[in-house]
């Protein structure tokens, strides 16, 4: 069941650093400095240099990295079959003019260091061969097992150092994984890495999965709907310790559940007479809140960053449009200007959009609007496309699309809509929700000491 066909659906259950604010390096054609902006459309990819890392899994390593800022659509990492300097160390700076001349506008390389206590250090420089100057230098110390994350990490300094805003890689997806046929599909509980490695399946497909989601205040939280033969639950699931707790049993079917940003709370929806309203949690004391009480279907809630609002889908004017209101409930009014139908709301972890679903002349898009709805932009659109998700930095969306005839993918998109583009996981995925960052990045990005770039 998708909360885009939650009308249908409804019907059948009644009856479902330092940031850079600094000039990027120049192009080779002109002396004059590349400017990144975020929010345009249009934007030249930078010519980033990645040098497999000397070292154990030195080379996978350095793909990891060049694989995470190509997806960015940022960056375009050069085949490191064609650089001219090889063997980089990190006590040496790189021979700039031999990078210059290939279009590199940045270089990075590094190393992985065995310890005494069996973990290695993996070290990094990242250069801009124009000023001749350093950008970023940092080490991670971790096992060596943990090289893949440590790729995506140091992928994120780079893109915070490059763009000045924060990264997005080291982090993980949550998802509906399916399998089988239409008529007897298995759906199961899937986390990975976001670029879609080391899947892991959390339940074994005899309850049917819907609205997996993560606490932004813990990622090793999650919560996620499950449908039995009798009963519907939304259950909590700790990823650290594999604890599954219900939320306790409710009078009716129970929909779309997700936390408040600060974790303490949870939006859902029940269904009860033929009625489907919002309800809110208190974590603590389980004691549940009702929200809306006007006739038809309010589901989908999502707060806002400041807790403050809620966002949600409601069908009481005719057809489902997006409200905000109060997360006490009150000062509830409509928000989506537009023609069309428009479900699953999730508000952006920088509190700036709301990105929704719209189904509209025969087509179903992925887009945002500001949180009054105002500024509506359509990023994505395609036969059947659902569920957006907001990546951490609150940059990229991902979202399950499905072509005639095809599977269900999950798939990403920027928010300039320029870069789309299939999510790493392999098999069939609905309803994927983005982790926040794993880790806090570093709050200071060595880049200083004598050949330091001026920030």
């Amino acid at each position: 069941m998708r909360l885009n066909r939650l009308l249908a659906s409804v019907a059948v259950v009644a009856m479902t650093v330092s940031t850079a604010s600094a000039q990027t390096p120049p192009v080779p054609q002109s002396t004059d400095p590349v400017e990144v902006e975020i929010n345009q459309g249009v934007l030249r990819p930078m010519q980033i240099a990645v040098a497999n890392f000397n070292g154990q899994n030195g080379s996978d390593l350095g793909g990891v990295i060049r694989d995470d800022l190509r997806r960015s659509g940022y960056f375009e990492p050069l085949d490191p079959a064609g650089f001219v300097e090889t063997g980089l160390t990190l006590a040496n700076a790189p021979n700039f003019p031999q990078w210059t001349s290939i279009g590199a506008q940045a270089v990075l390389y590094g190393s992985v260091t065995p310890r005494p206590d069996g973990r290695n250090d993996f070290g990094f420089r990242l250069y801009d061969p124009y000023r001749q100057c350093q950008l970023v230098s940092y080490q991670f110390t971790a096992t060596p097992e943990q090289w893949r994350r440590i790729g995506h990490k140091i992928a994120d300094l780079v893109y915070q150092r490059m763009t000045g805003e924060t990264g997005l890689f080291d982090s993980r997806v949550v998802f509906v994984s399916e399998s089988g046929t239409q008529l007897n599909r298995l759906s199961r509980l899937a986390i990975s890495d976001q670029d879609g490695f080391n899947p892991v399946y959390l339940t074994q497909g005899d309850e049917v999965i819907m609205s997996p989601r993560f606490s932004l205040n813990d990622p090793n939280e999650i919560t996620y709907v499950a449908l039995g033969r009798d009963y519907s639950r939304i259950y909590l699931f700790n990823l650290a310790t594999g604890r599954r707790e219900s939320l306790g049993e409710f009078d009716g079917q129970v929909l779309a559940p997700r936390f408040s940003n600060d974790g303490s709370k949870m939006a859902f929806s029940i269904i009860r007479a033929g009625n489907t309203d919002v309800y809110v949690m208190d974590l603590a004391s389980r004691q549940l809140r009702r929200l809306t009480s006007d006739p038809g279907i309010d589901t989908s809630p999502s707060f806002s960053p400041d807790n403050s609002q809620i966002v949600f889908t409601s069908d009481r004017s005719g057809s489902a449009r997006l409200y905000t209101m109060r997360s006490d409930g009150s000062g509830q009014r409509p928000i989506s200007r537009g023609g069309g139908l428009y479900t699953a709301p999730n508000w952006s972890p920088r509190g700036d959009l709301i990105a929704f679903t719209k189904q509209g002349g025969g087509r179903f898009s992925t887009g945002v609007m500001n949180t009054d709805g105002s500024g509506e932009r359509i990023l994505s659109s395609s036969y059947f496309e659902e569920g957006p998700s907001w990546a951490p930095n609150g940059r990229y969306i991902m979202f399950a699309r499905q072509s005639p005839g095809g599977d269900t993918r999950l798939w990403t998109v920027d928010l300039s809509g320029r870069v789309v583009s299939q999510a790493g996981y392999s098999g069939r995925g609905t309803d994927p929700a983005w982790s926040p960052l794993l880790d806090e990045q570093p709050v200071t990005l060595g880049g200083g000491g004598p050949d330091g770039c001026p920030t």
